[in-house]
């Protein structure tokens, strides 16, 4: 089997997607999923962002459910600081939701 050196993994696929992802607007999973050419993998979107590497730079924060739903659970300190890096943008968060309609990115 022929690998190419140059190919992005599927992991840096998606991590490149959320980077264009811009401020004050989010994506679902199946969002990034698709548009990092990995079709309806939505759950390894989440997989991949939870192995960024230390010191990254990608706003894994905009990143959300269809439903405009945070996914941690609410009341962890991963909804708390996600949910606070979200308002910091303008993105308004009302108990763990956000309304798609008027923050999800339309590239």
């Amino acid at each position: 089997m022929d690998t190419f050196e140059n190919e992005p993994t599927k992991e840096q696929k998606i991590w490149q997607v959320v980077a264009a992802i811009p401020e004050g607007k989010v994506a679902s999973y199946g969002q990034v999923a698709a548009m990092a050419g990995l079709g309806r993998q939505a759950r390894f979107v989440g997989r991949a962002l939870g192995t960024l590497p230390s010191g990254h730079r990608i706003p894994w924060h905009r990143v959300i459910r269809s439903n405009g739903q945070i996914a941690f659970p609410e009341g962890t300190e991963t909804c708390q600081l996600q949910t606070e890096k979200l308002r910091l943008e303008g993105v308004d968060v009302n108990k763990g939701r956000v309304k798609m309609k008027d923050f999800q990115w339309q590239p």
